[in-house]
C-alpha cells in the first residue's frame, strides 16, 4: 500500500468493500452483507472465487447446489432480519446466471433486499462468441444478463475497475432504502473481475448505512385521522410493511386506543397475535369470513404497509361498501396512493403512533367491536373443526396436518410456504404467536422457494426451529438444498405432503372448466388422460438420498410423533406425511379472477363461464 491507494483485482476490492458495510436502526447495527452464496464456473472462479478465497472469510462463503435457491436462501435471510442484513449471491455467467432471475423477480416483488453478482462476457472481447455469449447483431454489448434489469431495482455492468465505486455505493444505498429496496445486480465481466487497479483505501472504510424512519408529516396524519373519526365501520389492513419496519407493538396500541379491527395480508401476517381481541385474521381470497364479511361493509380502509394485490382486494370485489374510501399508510408514495386513498407516506411504526396521537379519545362504536369480536369467535370454532383430528389412527386432512404441527410447535418456531393449496390454508388457519413465526412468500408464490428459505432463515435466526412446508410438485422442483444443509449442519424440519399432483390448481382447474386437465400426478389411462394409478414415486426416500432423516408417519398420532423427534433432533429431516381430502380447510370466502374460456363446448367450462360473468360485475374501481 502506498499513496493511499492499494492494489487488488476488481474481485478482491469488492469482497473487502462488501466485509464493511453496516447498517443501523434505532442504535442497532447490523453487517449488511453477512456472507456469498456461490456457485462457481469459469465466469467467477478466478474472480470472485478466489477473491472469497483469499479474504480468509473476511465475508463468509455458502455452498449452494442451485443458482436460484441461493437467490430463495438469501431472500430468507432478509425477510428474518427485517430487511437490515442480507446475503449476497454469485454464479458464473451463462445458465448459472439467467437461473438468478426467478429469485431476482422473487425478491423485487417482495420488497425484500439482495445482492446478485452475475459473472459477464469479456469486456475485452478477445474472441467473439466467447462460450456462453448471446450474440445479439443490433447490440453486441447485450448480454443473457440483461434479463435481470427488469426485475433489479438497480443494475450495472462494471465494464472498467474504475466504475466499481460508484456503482458499489449505488448498490448498498439501495438496498438499505426500504422504499426502493429489491434484487441489486452488479454484472461482473470474467477478464474486469481478475484485472488489478489502484483503489483509494477510503473504499475499504467501514461504512454504516442508517435507515431511516421517514416520519409523515402532519397534514396528512390530521386528514388521516378526520377521515378516521367520521367513519363507522373502519377496518385496518395490515401488510408486509408493519413487520418491515417492527412496528407490531404500535399496531397493538393503535388497535386498543381506538378499537379499529385488524385483518392481515400474507406478509402482514402475525402483525398481531392471533388472540387480540381487534384480530380478524385474514383478509381476501384465502381470508376468514370474519375479515372479508367486515371488508365488505367497511366505509373507511386503513392499509398500513401493503401492495393491495389482487388476493387482498378478491381482485377488486371486496371492498363493497357504496362510499367506502381509503387511508394508506406506507413508506413509499406508490403505495400510499392506491385506491385513490388519502396517503400518509412514512414508516409504518412512525405514522401509527402519530395517528394515535391524533385519535386520542377516539373510540370505534361499541355494537361494531360488539359485532367483530362475535364474528372472529365464529371463525375460531371454523378453524378448531377443520384442525382437530377426533380419530389418532387415521389417515390426517392437510388442515389436520396444520393443526397437529400447530400444537408441537413453539410460539418462537418459524412456518416456511410458498405456492400450492398450502398458502390459502395456512393463511385462513395459522394461529400466529409470534410476529416472525408466519413466512409465507405469497407476492410471487414461486414453487422451490421453501427449503433454501427455510436454510436462510435458521441463518439469520439460530434459536428458532424451522418447518419448510412442502407439497410434492414444490419438492419436485427444487430439492437440492438439503444437501446444503446436511453439508453445513443447518437444522431444518421439512414437511413433505404428499397428494400426487397439483392439489392447488387441481381444484382452480376444476372451478374454471378445465376439469384437472394436467394436474395429477398419475399414468395415462387407455384415453391418454392422466387418471390412472399413481405415481410410485418415493420422495422419502428421495430425501433419505440427500441425507437427511426422514420420518414417514402414516396417521395423525404418528404425524404428531414424528414432528415432536424432528424438532428434538439436531440434524435436517423430513417428514413425509400422504394426506386425504376431507375434512377439508374452509374455501374461499372471497373472488379471484382467473379468466374462464368465453368459447367452449365442454358443459363444465360453460358453467363456469356463466359464473365467472356474474363475479365479475361485481369489480370496482375505487376512484
Amino acid at each position: 500500500m502506498s499513496g493511499g491507494t492499494e492494489r487488488l483485482t476488481v474481485a478482491q476490492a469488492l469482497v473487502r468493500f462488501l466485509a464493511r458495510q453496516y447498517t443501523e436502526r434505532d442504535g442497532e447495527r447490523r453487517r449488511l452483507v453477512a456472507g456469498c452464496w456461490g456457485i462457481f464456473g469459469h465466469g467467477n472462479v478466478a474472480g470472485i472465487g478466489q477473491a472469497l478465497l483469499e479474504s480468509r472469510g473476511e465475508l463468509p462463503y455458502l455452498q449452494g447446489r442451485n443458482e436460484q435457491a441461493m437467490v430463495h436462501a438469501a431472500v430468507g435471510y432478509a425477510r428474518q432480519n427485517g430487511r437490515l442484513a442480507t446475503q449476497a449471491v454469485t454464479t458464473s455467467i451463462g445458465p448459472g446466471a439467467t437461473n438468478l432471475v426467478t429469485g431476482a423477480a422473487l425478491a423485487t416483488i417482495n420488497r425484500l433486499p439482495v445482492l446478485l453478482l452475475p459473472g459477464d462476457v469479456f469486456a475485452t472481447r478477445p474472441a467473439d462468441p466467447v462460450l456462453q455469449q448471446l450474440e445479439a447483431p443490433g447490440g453486441p454489448d447485450i448480454t443473457v444478463n440483461d434479463c435481470l434489469r427488469p426485475v433489479s431495482r438497480y443494475f450495472d455492468r462494471i465494464w472498467r475497475p474504475e466504475q466499481l465505486v460508484s456503482s458499489a455505493l449505488n448498490a448498498m444505498r439501495v438496498l438499505t432504502d426500504p422504499a426502493e429496496t429489491g434484487a441489486v445486480t452488479l454484472a461482473l465481466p470474467q477478464d474486469v473481475q481478475a484485472e488489478a487497479y489502484d483503489w483509494p483505501v477510503e473504499f475499504f472504510a467501514e461504512r454504516v448505512w442508517r435507515v431511516h424512519r421517514p416520519v409523515p408529516d402532519q397534514e396528512s396524519v390530521r386528514l388521516a385521522a378526520e377521515r378516521i373519526r367520521a367513519a363507522r365501520r373502519p377496518l385496518v389492513i395490515a401488510g408486509g410493511g408493519v413487520h418491515h419496519s417492527g412496528a407490531e407493538t404500535e399496531l397493538a396500541a393503535f388497535a386498543e386506543a381506538t378499537g379499529i379491527p385488524v385483518c392481515e395480508t400474507q406478509a402482514g401476517r402475525g402483525s398481531l397475535r392471533h388472540d387480540h381481541p381487534a384480530q380478524l385474521g385474514a383478509v381476501g381470497h384465502t381470508g376468514t369470513a370474519a375479515a372479508d364479511d367486515i371488508a365488505r361493509t367497511a366505509d373507511l380502509v386503513i392499509g398500513v404497509g401493503t401492495r393491495y394485490s389482487d388476493f387482498t382486494t378478491a381482485s377488486g370485489t371486496l371492498f363493497a361498501e357504496p362510499g367506502v374510501r381509503f387511508v394508506n399508510v406506507n413508506i413509499t408514495g406508490f403505495d400510499a396512493h392506491k385506491q385513490a386513498a388519502t396517503p400518509v407516506i412514512g414508516d409504518a411504526r412512525a405514522a401509527l403512533g402519530a395517528l394515535t396521537t391524533a385519535l386520542a379519545g377516539h373510540r370505534a362504536g361499541t355494537d361494531y367491536v360488539r359485532e367483530y369480536r362475535e364474528a372472529a369467535r365464529r371463525w375460531d370454532r371454523t378453524v378448531d373443526a377443520a384442525c382437530r383430528a377426533d380419530d389418532e389412527d387415521a389417515r390426517p386432512s392437510q388442515a389436520q396436518v396444520l393443526g397437529v404441527l400447530a400444537e408441537v410447535a413453539a410460539d418462537t418456531d418459524v412456518v416456511i410456504n410458498a405456492a400450492g393449496s398450502m398458502p390459502g390454508d395456512l393463511h385462513k388457519l395459522w394461529r400466529a404467536r409470534d410476529a416472525r413465526q408466519y413466512h409465507v412468500e405469497y407476492g410471487y408464490s414461486c414453487m422451490g422457494y421453501e427449503i433454501p428459505a427455510a436454510l436462510g432463515v435458521r441463518l439469520a435466526d439460530p434459536g428458532r426451529e424451522v418447518f419448510a412446508l412442502v407439497g410434492d410438485g414444490t419438492y419436485l422442483m427444487m430439492p437440492t438444498e438439503l444437501v446444503t444443509a446436511v453439508q453445513e449442519g443447518i437444522k431444518i424440519v421439512v414437511v413433505i405432503v404428499q397428494n400426487h399432483g397439483y392439489a392447488s390448481i387441481g381444484g382452480l382447474s376444476e372451478q374454471v372448466g378445465a376439469e384437472r386437465f394436467g394436474t395429477a400426478y398419475r399414468f395415462r389411462d387407455a384415453d391418454g388422460a392422466f387418471t390412472g394409478d399413481p405415481l410410485p414415486v418415493d420422495l422419502a426416500a428421495n430425501a433419505a438420498s440427500l441425507g437427511v432423516t426422514v420420518h414417514r408417519p402414516r396417521t395423525v398420532g404418528e404425524l404428531r410423533a414424528a414432528l415432536r423427534a424432528a424438532r428434538a433432533g439436531d440434524r435436517p429431516a423430513a417428514v413425509h406425511v400422504e394426506t386425504v381430502p376431507e375434512p377439508a380447510a374452509p374455501g374461499a370466502q372471497a373472488w379471484w379472477d382467473v379468466p374462464v374460456a368465453e368459447v367452449a363446448t365442454r358443459p363444465a367450462t360453460i358453467e363456469a363461464r356463466a359464473g365467472y360473468d356474474r363475479q365479475v360485475r361485481g369489480r370496482r374501481r375505487h376512484l
